[in-house]
């Protein structure tokens, strides 16, 4: 995934993107507080952080990569918000021996669950890093998206094996550990104390629709980002979309 301010990379970042944009400025009007304390699980090289950090908030990353926080850095410095970023080495699972409990205004758990051993134990930790009323934006891969692609491109077999594991892989070549669905994302953060404020699905269209006709017809990339942000909050389209996106926040 790449910058989200990027026009191409924000076929699958914009409704995100814009969702948790309007968020931090809610948390800023809410707390008083021009810029915000963020920590983003999971960033990686920083392709929420540094958009974040560029509205002026202050962001920790936390990735157990070192090449990603390297990249990072790099990232960081080329877009100059290099004072703004902090970067540590960790996991979802060791998050509070690298970082505060309780000590941040929101929280991004951006392709994580799918990759940690134990799914509610990390999105617990996402929730006690917040402070009170903090906001928790929270992004997995979301299951019917998977089983579509996969009959889409005449594996039927594959198609019908992920939509029966529990799981929701498509066989040992599937990249992707774990997909859910909204209803379990939902109950997952319910179970941490949240208050879940939306969900959205992320990518229903654009990882369908062919990259030359999104290239080479005029128009048709702003009409395919308007049609994703119109189908994003229309649960019907939750059950085929790539990824979900939740939004909560701690009372």
């Amino acid at each position: 995934m790449s910058d989200p301010l990027r026009p191409r990379a924000s076929l699958r970042t914009a409704v995100v993107w814009d969702v948790l944009k309007d968020a931090l400025e809610r948390r800023v009007k809410a707390a008083g507080r021009d810029a915000l304390d963020v920590l983003d699980t999971g960033g990686g090289s920083g392709n929420f952080a540094v958009p974040v950090a560029r509205l002026g908030h202050r962001v920790t990353v936390v990735d157990p990569s070192p090449n990603a926080l390297f990249a990072l850095e790099r990232r960081a410095a080329e877009a100059g918000v290099a004072d703004r970023i902090r970067g540590v080495q960790g996991d979802a699972h060791g998050l509070f021996q690298v970082v505060e409990r309780g000590g941040y205004d929101a929280v991004l758990c951006h392709g994580v669950l799918e990759y940690v051993d134990d799914p509610a134990e990390g999105l617990r930790n996402a929730a006690s890093a917040l402070r009170p009323a903090g906001t928790l934006s929270l992004l997995a891969a979301g299951l019917g998206g998977a089983v579509l692609a996969r009959a889409l491109a005449g594996h039927f077999t594959e198609a019908r094996r992920a939509l029966a594991d529990p799981a929701g892989r498509w066989g040992e070549g599937d990249p992707v550990p774990r997909r859910f669905t909204a209803e379990q994302l939902t109950d997952l953060v319910t179970a941490t104390g949240l208050q879940v404020g939306a969900v959205h699905g992320v990518r229903v269209f654009a990882d369908l629709v062919p990259g030359v006709l999104v290239d080479t017809e005029p128009g048709a990339m702003d009409a395919l980002l308007k049609l994703e942000a119109a189908v994003a909050e229309q649960p019907a389209f939750h059950s085929v979309a790539t990824q979900l996106h939740v939004l909560a926040e701690r009372d």
